[in-house]
């Protein structure tokens, strides 16, 4: 006997038509179960989540009164799922116990024993031993196939990818989410199903910093969230996810959004809420905000959150570096799972550098290297050649940073991730400076201001303003970039004129105009124009 769910469209809802089609119909006469379970589907959409279990329940019971014990048992399975799913796993394992007990004394089914096994390991999912759930999933798999239940296959496929996870086993992990992806994508689960889908696999891959394919299926899943009209879009922890996607890709300003929304989630969710704490910080810290920062890693870390590494990089921001070492080596000794380790070991790197101490900072860049081969995703390949650059710059062998360095560059933009390009061609230009190639120098760090203006990263900006080469000798503090720019202002150019003339945005050529007039002392440009024939600069 085949058991499918009802009839749900995959794309194209309207939820809020739908919701109250069947409130309008249920006031004229009772709804049968089946409608029953349509509406508890478009009140979770709409976010009505206080409404689905009484709706679920009333249809649980129809399909009693009428017989349906597989349909009751679905029916009750999804009652307990939702109840998990929103915090509140002590009636969640209440509805587990009141379907065993529905099922007792009938005749053996298969299907609503694979249920109960489903919902069994569905808690085990919650618990430290998730991965002892795999050969139970295993099992529903088999089941839910033979009865052709696609979303009841798709949920244990999730389970089974996040069991492999648990043991290790990253690469089978992500092909039983493959897997369950291509039912989601070909229109087989209803929808309440084909969220949680995308979700898992964004967390996944964002676990693994496989940002390309967390970015595929981020964009996927915002085209979907689309075509569901009147749809709440999904929260929780893939929601914090987003907001990360985004800072990597550049659009601080949706990051910010998304990450403050969902910092605002109440509890069941102030683990997440604090989630969404930790990326503002990192925003924060990066736009030089660094007092809104502090405040929100304090909030991430109240809702159980690890404030490391951001909090560490921003102790070297406030000039406390021995601080952010402590910082780290805590973390470091708390946390074992590989992909988050090399985050911190790539902090490691930068904090130990800002201390002084250059052999905590290459002990650190090798277990990063060790780590980013293991899991072989280009970001973490860039984060471990970026840090190998950093080390060798400090022990003075610009010719063995520069290849390490441009590695890294080469993968951060095969992964998109504008600010960390930026910050390594900065680090490309202290190299090529450390070899006296002072063009090459300017370049790369007139590239990196670019970058950092479009983005607002306010305190990378204000780190240039020491990197763009030493001052000179006639008693003034321009730096060779600026006197560039001065000499064509001395000789009648518009600041378009310059921008075209040197490769710059005209936003940088005014910024340097501003740095010049305040340097100088001067507040227009004829009175730049005068200081620099009266100094030969031109």
């Amino acid at each position: 006997m085949t058991i499918s769910a009802p009839a749900q469209p995959f794309a194209g809802q309207d939820w809020a038509a739908e919701y109250g089609r069947l409130a309008g119909a249920d006031a004229r006469a009772p709804l049968g179960a089946e409608e029953l379970e349509q509406w508890a589907v478009a009140a979770h959409m709409l976010g009505k989540d206080d409404e689905v279990v009484a709706l679920r329940e009333r249809a649980l019971q129809s399909y009693l009164d009428r017989g349906m014990l597989r349909q009751a048992g679905r029916c009750g399975f999804w009652i307990g799922f939702h109840l998990g799913n929103s915090g509140q796993p002590a009636q969640a394992a209440g509805w587990r116990e009141r379907m065993r007990r529905l099922v007792e004394g009938a005749a053996p089914d298969p299907y609503l024993t694979a249920l109960g096994t489903l919902a069994d390991a569905v808690f085990l999912m919650r618990t430290p031993r998730a991965a002892d759930a795999l050969p139970m999933l295993d099992q529903v798999v088999e089941v839910a196939q033979d009865v052709g239940d696609d979303d009841v296959l798709v949920l244990a496929i999730m389970g089974r990818g996040a069991a492999l996870r648990e043991l290790g086993r990253s690469a089978e992990a992500l092909a039983a989410l493959d897997e369950a992806m291509v039912l989601v994508l070909a229109g087989r689960a209803a929808p309440q199903v084909v969220g949680l889908a995308y979700c898992s696999m964004i967390n996944q891959c964002m676990e693994r910093y496989d940002i390309q394919r967390a970015g595929e299926w981020t964009r996927a899943l915002s085209g979907w969230c689309e075509e569901q009209s009147g749809l709440v879009p999904y929260r929780g922890l893939c929601q914090v996810h987003r907001a990360e996607i985004f800072q990597l890709r550049g659009s601080w300003a949706e990051a910010l959004a998304q990450a403050e929304q969902t910092s605002q989630l109440p509890p069941p969710d102030g683990w997440v809420a604090g989630a969404a704490q930790y990326r503002l910080a990192e925003l924060y810290r990066l736009r030089g905000r660094l007092d809104l920062a502090e405040r929100s890693y304090a909030a991430a870390g109240a809702a159980g959150r690890e404030v490391q590494p951001g909090l560490a990089l921003l102790r070297v921001a406030q000039g406390r570096p021995a601080a952010g070492m402590a910082g780290l080596e805590r973390a470091l000794a708390e946390h074992e799972d590989v992909a988050r380790r090399s985050r911190l070991l790539a902090a490691m790197v930068e904090v130990a550098l800002a201390t002084g101490d250059v052999e905590a900072a290459r002990s650190a860049a090798d277990e990063l290297a060790g780590d980013a081969a293991d899991i072989g995703t280009p970001y973490l390949a860039a984060l471990s050649a970026h840090a190998e650059g950093l080390v060798s710059l400090a022990d003075g062998n610009p010719r063995a940073a520069l290849p390490q360095l441009r590695r890294a560059w080469s993968l951060w933009q095969e992964v998109d991730v504008p600010y960390e390009t930026a910050r390594t061609r900065v680090k490309v230009s202290a190299a090529c400076r450390m070899l006296g190639d002072e063009d090459a120098a300017r370049m790369e760090l007139d590239a990196a201001r670019t970058v950092f203006e479009q983005l607002g990263a306010t305190a990378d900006l204000a780190a240039l303003d020491g990197a763009d080469g030493p001052a000179p000798a006639h008693g003034h503090s321009l730096s060779s970039r600026e006197r560039e720019v001065l000499a064509l202002v001395a000789q009648g150019h518009t600041n378009r004129a310059i921008a075209i003339r040197l490769f710059l945005s005209e936003k940088t050529v005014a910024r340097h105009l501003s740095n010049i007039f305040a340097k100088l002392g001067v507040g227009s440009r004829a009175a730049a124009t005068a200081y620099a024939y009266e100094h030969g600069l031109v």
